[in-house]
């Protein structure tokens, strides 16, 4: 297979994408189907598009070049991703998402918020943040699939960069959510099949299951003495308890992407998007079995790119990626490498368009969402929305798109998983108490709701900024202000932020709400209406609401 083939399987994807994106366009009629799709999704491929825009090529490569690096301990994270990112996402917020999002005729998450707290500063607050934070996560994931193009099939990273932004900001801009959707449902077909090709090839490369995870064992020996000081054992067993890697993956690439896929603002519309709350229990099965596949496929992968080197090099992963003049690694190449050299040439196309799957359906996703946060921000003060909201929509994907791919220029090597992890760490801090309170507690005030939003996100932003050592560096700004690159040590500078200023969040929202003013009755019943309805009862928490009933 040449380059001839190559073209060929690109140019039929491309074809397919555009046609997807065209039905979408055909069949966006207002403002309702570009934000949320007309909310008359069928379960099975709101399932596919939630999970393919959740896994991404910053799942797939960061952090299959992160399982590379500290090995399976990272299954912990295919855990966390199947019970809180499909089944407690899917149970416990989907339905209620759903049913509010409903009863409020909100179109986006900051709406939802700003409408369940009767606060247009949480719609605007919101929609700040996520304007500035997520090109940071976009660019992660555009690294990642420019990355592989330039490691598997030396395509200029340049030229990769702009192929992604082009290409997706295509189909976004015209097709609204709906365009997304259908192309996410043939992304995530796609992914599927690649990642069970990758791992089913991975495992015959190496001799067999067995084989393969003895071989992996035997390498401990070999774990650089840099971090076997920090923790690490070898890449089938867990680091030492309490060190520094072992902090670092459980606090940062483990809960901090693990617990903040629950605040995902792309993802939470998602659930807006169904025609019923009922269809969201069927859409379960359908994304635990992805994201299985996915992360699972991807961190076994990684970790056994080492044991693969070795027979082949007699070196490691993280040496087969160190650039020689500066001796540094960037563990964002492991997985593009083990492709390009273990797999056949075909494998290596099909898997591009796995990965192209990967980065388009997330990026997707993400350039929508920074476009209605866009719309969010231009709405009128009675809360109507302008003329043409979707004009706004459109403007916002555009810069959104131009901002990360100039991050996707800046951004250093090894950045793909801590620069998602920050993002979902930061996610999770402002809106996740926010978000189950929406949810769950109708005693929360207006002003807690804030107060929560407000100490969560600016303690994480601090943290990443002042203390947390991965980031902190990378910034420079406490070793401009300070003269040293983070402000505290051990532990401190590896415990991820989210560890201390999620809890940090909670306690002031539920602090200051039990002290302020609670909402009225007839906000009350506005809002949770359809949650009585479908569970014959209301929520708990709101006393003296509840009593009344």
């Amino acid at each position: 297979m040449g380059q001839s083939t190559f073209y060929i399987m690109v140019g039929v994807y491309t074809l397919i994408i555009a046609f997807c994106g065209y039905l979408g366009y055909r069949h966006t009629k207002d403002a309702k189907d570009y934000l949320i799709a007309g909310s008359s999704v069928n379960p099975a491929l709101m399932a596919l598009s939630y999970g393919s825009t959740f896994i991404s090529t910053s799942a797939i490569v960061g952090f299959g070049g992160a399982a590379g690096m500290y090995g399976m301990s990272l299954l912990w994270l295919t855990a966390c991703n199947i019970i809180f990112g499909v089944f407690v996402a899917f149970v416990f917020f989907g339905k209620r998402t759903k049913l509010l999002g409903t009863n409020l005729a909100a179109q986006t998450f900051p709406e939802l918020m700003a409408k369940r707290f009767d606060s247009k500063f949480i719609q605007r607050y919101s929609a700040v943040m996520i304007a500035i934070a997520m090109p940071l996560y976009a660019a992660a994931v555009m690294i990642g699939g420019a990355r592989f193009l330039e490691q598997a099939i030396s395509i200029n990273y340049v030229y990769a960069l702009i192929v992604f932004a082009v290409l997706v900001g295509i189909y976004v801009f015209y097709g609204g959510l709906k365009g997304i959707i259908y192309t996410d449902a043939v992304q995530a077909v796609i992914m599927f099949v690649g990642m069970v090709f990758l791992i089913f090839s991975t495992y015959a490369a190496l001799g067999g299951i067995t084989e393969a995870h003895q071989k992996l064992t035997n390498l401990a020996h070999l774990v650089p003495e840099s971090l076997a000081a920090q923790g690490h054992t070898g890449w089938t067993s867990m680091p030492v308890f309490g060190s520094q890697i072992w902090l670092y993956v459980m606090t940062t690439l483990v809960l901090g992407v693990g617990i903040g896929v629950l605040a995902q603002p792309h993802l939470a519309v998602r659930f807006m998007t169904l025609k019923g709350s009922s269809d969201v229990n069927r859409a379960v099965i359908v994304g635990g079995i992805f994201i299985l596949f996915m992360t699972g496929v991807a961190f076994v992968v990684g970790a056994l790119s080492n044991a693969y080197f070795y027979d082949l090099y007699g070196q490691i992963s993280l040496a087969m990626v160190t650039d020689p003049a500066t001796g540094t690694p960037n563990i964002d190449k492991i997985i593009p490498l083990f492709i390009a050299e273990a797999l056949p040439e075909w494998f290596a196309y099909l898997f591009m368009l796995c990965l192209l799957s990967a980065a388009m359906s997330t990026l997707s996703g993400q350039f929508h969402v920074i476009g209605t946060s866009v719309r969010d921000l231009l709405q009128l003060k009675d809360g109507t929305d302008r003329a043409n909201t979707t004009s706004f929509t459109r403007m916002g994907v555009l810069v959104g798109l131009v901002v990360t791919l100039a991050l996707g220029f800046k951004l250093p090597g090894s950045i793909i998983a801590i620069a998602t992890a920050m993002f979902f760490g930061l996610c999770a801090s402002a809106f996740l108490p926010m978000y189950i309170a929406a949810l769950y507690w109708p005693r929360a005030s207006k002003a807690g709701v804030i107060a929560g939003m407000l100490s969560g996100s600016v303690i994480f932003i601090l943290s990443v900024l002042f203390v947390h050592q991965k980031e902190a560096v990378i910034f420079g700004i406490s070793q401009l202000i300070f003269g040293k690159p983070y402000l505290f040590g051990f532990p401190w500078n590896i415990i991820d932020p989210m560890v201390i200023s999620l809890p940090v969040g909670f306690i002031v929202m539920v602090a200051v709400s039990l002290v302020t003013a609670p909402f009225g009755e007839k906000h009350l019943e506005t809002c949770f209406e359809g949650i009585k309805k479908d569970h014959g009862k209301l929520p708990q928490g709101q006393v003296a609401w509840s009593a009344k009933k």
